[in-house]
């Protein structure tokens, strides 16, 4: 073999090994930062979940605070539901 065709067989191959090599670093980085908005996802979902929470307590006071001031039928009767409501209006 002459030495042009070494130099090209060497060149060629020390491209194709670097090319293999970037290709997989940047698929670890890319999994990485898809892996870190997972990660965001949860965390605001959770966050979601703990507000909704807080809301629901929050109201749920509310509504016993102004329950207490002015009752409703409806609430005595089974929180929020009144009893009238199970029947099927006649026509």
């Amino acid at each position: 073999m002459s030495r042009a065709a070494k130099v090209t067989l060497a060149a060629s191959l020390v491209v194709s090994a670097t090319t293999v090599w970037a290709v997989h670093y940047m698929q670890i980085q890319e999994r990485e930062v898809m892996h870190k908005g997972v990660e965001r996802d949860a965390a605001r979902q959770a966050d979601k979940k703990r507000q909704r929470a807080l809301d629901l307590e929050l109201n749920k006071e509310k509504e016993k605070q102004f329950q207490q001031i002015q009752p409703t039928k409806g609430w005595l009767s089974g929180r929020g539901k009144s009893q009238d409501s199970d029947q099927i209006p006649e026509r």
